[in-house]
């Protein structure tokens, strides 16, 4: 079902068109709102009670399972994707001689930990080039082999929104034996996403874009499998068994709090991030992802009619995901493009050699005509 649009929920002057959702979502009154409570909150510690230090973080847990179809058990409160990806890196078992297989021009944060372990032990990070037709999900299956250990992936590319079927790329995986690790920064709020079907070992998201969040808060989705043994990158008080008895803190534990805490990360009880990012999860989820998905895809196509006389042109829609454009020119895009389309206030990204345009339901009609009237006088 699409929905009317929700311009009223933000804080958007009528003359802004920011359609840039997947560089950094702007912030609703609701999540601003609630993060400024948060934050007042220390102005008073002495009304923040040891159960405040819990409470929060759990709920906020249980918001984001609720999107993934997880438990709340599951789910480590980080501070960024590379956080999470960080932790799979190092948790998942590679050994030498082995391979990790990324995508050309996959998102930094889900390379670099994955260069580092192979370092460590002697194995390789295997690039899939990007494909020439036919989709990223073929490409990435045919490059698996008997050497994978791990496929580390995104939902969607976060150049161009091209998609990845992670349901069929994850039942490879079990079937051979294959770790799965995710990154769903770019899609995670606007696409479905079941952890249930796709099974993955770890999965990752950032809540400053589709989730709506603010800024350094993210969460790690943790396996069964490795919620009794998994090792964390950093060991604190919290995540500790027993940790609400602050009185016997220095009684030591090994043991940890139950299911994915054991990956927190310290002071994940940010009395103004917690709030602030539940706030999100919770409007998304009024929603329904299905619902934002189909209002966002609207738009999207009506973009792509408009900006095809221009000479613009996006990936197959049966390769892209709905909620994202890279639009590419065949003579190249002027270098100044990006200042040239912030003075007529309209906002977008270049990554790569596209255009990213990622609107939300935020856009309005008029947001896409001034889209329009800027890309024909700085491309025409």
């Amino acid at each position: 079902m699409k929905l009317a649009n929700q311009r009223q929920l933000w804080d958007i002057p009528d003359d802004v068109a920011y359609l840039n959702c997947a560089y950094m979502s702007p912030l609703m009154k609701r999540v601003r709102d609630a993060g400024f409570e948060g934050l007042a909150r220390k102005a008073h510690p002495w009304e923040i009670t040891p159960a405040d230090f819990f409470s929060g973080s759990d709920t906020l847990r249980a918001a984001f399972a609720e999107l993934i179809n997880a438990g709340a058990d599951d789910i480590a409160i980080v501070p960024a994707a590379s956080y999470g990806v960080s932790t799979a890196a190092r948790n998942l078992p590679l050994a030498h001689g082995q391979n990790v297989i990324v995508v050309e021009d996959q998102f930094p944060s889900n390379v670099y930990p994955w260069r580092e372990r192979a370092r460590e032990v002697g194995a390789r990070v295997h690039t899939v080039a990007r494909p020439s037709s036919g989709g990223w999900t073929n490409a990435v299956l045919e490059a698996v082999d008997g050497g994978t250990a791990i496929v580390a992936l995104p939902q969607c590319h976060w150049t161009d929104g091209g998609l990845f079927d992670l349901e069929r790329i994850g039942e490879l995986c079990r079937g051979n034996g294959i770790a799965l690790s995710l990154d769903v920064t770019q899609s995670l709020g606007v696409l479905p996403l079941d952890v249930q079907r796709i099974q993955p070992d770890f999965l990752s998201c950032a809540a400053y874009k589709w989730l709506l969040g603010p800024y350094s808060i993210g969460f790690l989705y943790a396996a069964e499998r490795w919620q009794h043994k998994g090792t964390p990158i950093e060991h604190n008080w919290i995540h500790r068994k027993n940790a609400e008895d602050f009185a016997r803190l220095v009684d030591y534990q090994d043991a940890f709090e139950p299911g994915a805490r054991r990956f927190d990360v310290g002071e994940r009880s940010n009395f103004a991030l917690v709030p602030a990012a539940e706030a999100g999860l919770r409007q998304i989820l009024e929603w329904g992802v299905d619902n934002v998905r189909e209002t966002i895809e609207a738009m999207a196509d009506t973009i792509i009619e408009r900006v095809g006389p221009l000479g613009l042109t996006a990936l197959p829609k049966s390769e892209r995901a709905p909620h994202y454009l890279g639009l590419q020119l065949e003579s190249g895009l002027p270098p100044d493009l990006l200042p040239l389309l912030a003075q007529r206030k309209v906002f977008v990204s270049v990554r790569g050699s596209s255009i990213r345009i990622t609107p939300h339901l935020y856009n309005t009609g008029a947001d896409i005509d001034r889209l329009v009237e800027a890309l024909q006088a700085v491309l025409g």
